[in-house]
């Protein structure tokens, strides 16, 4: 008997599946039939009017003797590229790999012109209906290629705009270690006012790329929110699972050998059995007080590293744009700016109670700073609008998340009232401080 109960149970599980699976393909189905219709019969009912192309130039290069025009079809056709101009100028133009773009197809403009270092020039793109697109260049500048003397060049400004002035800001440690509880707090908002600035500022830049050269078929705003939204998600998770595991590490380093000898002792009354284990435990307390903040400064530093990736393309696309050139005042601006990231690092960790190594503040700096080498690199070299603003949108969203770290961190101090915790005068006083250093550091950065 109870194996023809167990027999009908599992056949009605099956067919009970089987009924869930149709369910669920019923709406699929339904979809697909309406998009056979509409891409057959319907394309002729529905279809008013003639649509019009939209032809995107994405970046404009500059060679010995040619200027080389990315293009990319954003329209919802396809696309045929009849002739292209420089400054209303009608030049001869090889197109690949072919002048035929399907939607979002895109090609390489490249047109035979003697151009002049420093001089603006407007170059047009005109489809086979007669519709033309151009995009301005306001300084000409030869296009860099890659080759070790134009690396050293893109690895010199990332060291002097990046790793310098983090490693700078980081000699603020000795300093915030020695102050009050009050001037603490005061420091650590401030440097949630910092990482607000810089994230918002990445949001800024992020959007600005979007309006000057990404067609609006790829959604650019909608892009940024997303990314930055899955960002400070998913490193959300990633800082929690970093607590978690250096409070096992903490709770692994106490030898349970001994903790079994001196529980398991026959002498309660030896006060030699229970001053160990309580330095033990001391110890394990001094290392879970130390694995928040320094879970905390790590993801500072990879959250400023993620948006110094961001700053190094938007660096390395404007010198090879002929938007920004290396100089003194430029150096300057810059390292005013972003000494103050290096403070943001070395705050969580002054009041731990551990130790903390040159070292560990070493690696900390160079995490948030190299970024800017590498970001300098690819921007300079295979500068693209829409990695640029992923990657500025990623870093916006470590940024953010960071924030939340912090803000959560020093309202658990005050357990009683975290809300009072936040409110309190030395906390805004420092936010708000963080916010205007980074806007006045800021103009001294030529736009």
């Amino acid at each position: 008997m109870e194996s023809d109960e167990n027999r009908t149970k599992r056949n009605n599980s099956k067919t009970s599946r089987k009924k869930m699976f149709i369910i669920a393909l019923i709406p699929l189905i339904v979809l697909s039939g309406m998009l056979v219709f509409l891409l057959g019969p319907g394309m002729s009912i529905l279809n008013a009017g003639i649509p019009l192309p939209k032809i995107t130039i994405e970046k404009i290069e500059f060679h010995n003797d040619k200027i080389v025009a990315f293009i990319r079809n954003t329209g919802p056709e396809g696309v045929e590229i009849a002739q292209a101009d420089i400054n209303d100028r009608m030049i001869p133009a090889a197109i690949e790999p072919s002048k035929t773009l399907s939607r979002l197809a895109e090609a390489k403009v490249i047109v035979p012109f003697s151009w002049i270092a420093g001089v603006p020039y407007e170059v047009g793109i005109t489809s086979s209906d007669g519709t033309r697109f151009s995009k301005s260049v306001e300084a000409a500048a030869l296009a860099p290629t890659p080759n070790v003397e134009q690396a050293s060049y893109f690895a010199l400004i990332g060291i002097y705009v990046g790793v310098i002035p983090v490693l700078i800001g980081l000699l603020w440690f000795p300093f915030i270690k020695r102050l009050g509880m009050n001037k603490y707090k005061f420091f650590l908002s401030l440097t949630a006012g910092l990482l607000v600035f810089l994230g918002i500022d990445a949001l800024v830049e992020s959007n600005a790329i979007v309006a000057e050269n990404i067609a609006g078929a790829f959604n650019g705003q909608v892009l940024i929110a997303m990314i930055t939204i899955i960002t400070f998600l998913v490193l959300l998770y990633a800082s929690e699972k970093l607590v978690e595991r250096a409070k096992m590490k903490s709770d692994d380093n106490i030898p349970r050998s001994k903790l079994v000898t001196y529980s398991s002792s026959s002498s309660p009354s030896s006060s030699s059995t229970t001053k160990i284990p309580q330095k033990q435990q001391q110890q394990q307390q001094q290392q879970q007080q130390l694995a928040k903040p320094f879970a905390i400064a790590m993801m500072i530093a990879i959250g400023i590293g993620l948006h110094n990736f961001g700053e190094g393309l938007a660096i390395g696309a404007a010198v090879l744009l002929g938007e920004v050139a290396l100089s003194t005042f430029l150096i300057v601006g810059f390292t005013l700016h972003n000494t103050t990231e290096g403070l943001a690092i070395v705050a969580p960790m002054a009041k731990s109670g551990g130790k903390v190594t040159i070292r560990k503040l070493i690696t900390m700096g160079l995490i948030a700073g190299i970024p800017t080498i590498v970001g300098a690199w690819i921007g300079g070299f295979l500068y693209s609008p829409i990695a640029a603003i992923i990657f500025l949108s990623i870093g916006a969203g470590a940024i953010f998340q960071v924030v939340f770290s912090i803000t959560s961190w020093m309202s658990s101090s005050n357990t009683s009232e975290p809300r009072k915790a936040l409110l309190s005068t030395p906390m805004i006083a420092g936010f708000t401080v963080g916010m205007v250093i980074m806007y006045v550091t800021s103009l001294l950065i030529p736009s």
